[in-house]
């Protein structure tokens, strides 16, 4: 697998980008502190994410999210107006990761297929680590929600497809091709289906094959 820019880190984790929750209080203490502000809106999007990771999980409900947290279903209303909401809370959390990572990987190097193979790289990095925020980012888990979730997600891939044809133009360019537009677009698709796939199998598979298997011998042979 290519290095990753030092810099740049590893891919995040929802509990490592936003503020962690205070811990509740041991059972038969006394009563756990109200949560700041913010922070119960945090712990709501950090629990959905958990659930989220459970192999073969059925459609999260709002009782069974408000179960989970110890509280009423009218108290997650009192932080998102519905459901939909809170997955978009996932959903801004995927697209500032990820394309946070990509600016910097454009930034920093300058051949076209470094950058698109390490553009790849992150996506399927950042899925390994977030395996509940992959079965939001494949569809899975919106599947029964608002038809407004895919359609962000399709446009969020829309995106990573445009960040890879750019950088493979600029391969295309160097190595002097006829068609550096045609190519580009070409290759920035194969790359953004290969990516998906991956994820996909990831959460299809329960989890169990990793979605950055072999990636190194891949990319060379996607991008050769």
């Amino acid at each position: 697998m290519p290095d990753l820019p030092p810099t740049e880190g590893p891919a995040p984790g929802l509990d490592q980008t936003l503020p962690a929750p205070e811990s509740g209080e041991a059972a038969g203490a006394v009563p756990r502190k109200r949560p700041k502000p913010g922070e119960r809106r945090v712990q709501i999007l950090e629990t959905l994410a958990s659930m989220l990771e459970q192999p073969g999980a059925e459609r999260i409900t709002t009782a069974a999210l408000a179960a989970r947290l110890q509280v009423s279903e009218a108290a997650l209303y009192r932080h998102f107006a519905s459901k939909a909401q809170m997955f978009e809370g996932l959903i801004e959390f995927v697209e500032s990761s990820l394309f946070t990572l990509i600016n910097q990987i454009t930034d920093r190097e300058t051949s076209g297929t470094v950058q698109a193979r390490k553009i790849v790289t992150v996506l399927l990095q950042f899925g390994e680590k977030n395996p509940g925020m992959t079965r939001v980012m494949v569809g899975d888990a919106l599947v029964f929600e608002h038809e407004r979730l895919l359609v962000r997600m399709n446009q969020f891939f829309d995106r990573i497809e445009s960040a890879l044809r750019q950088s493979l133009r600029l391969h295309a360019e160097a190595a002097g091709s006829a068609t550096p537009t045609v190519d580009a677009g070409a290759r920035a698709s194969v790359l953004t289906a290969f990516a998906v796939g991956r994820l996909q199998r990831y959460a299809r598979s329960g989890f169990k094959r990793g979605p950055t298997e072999h990636l190194d011998a891949a990319l060379q042979l996607l991008t050769a």
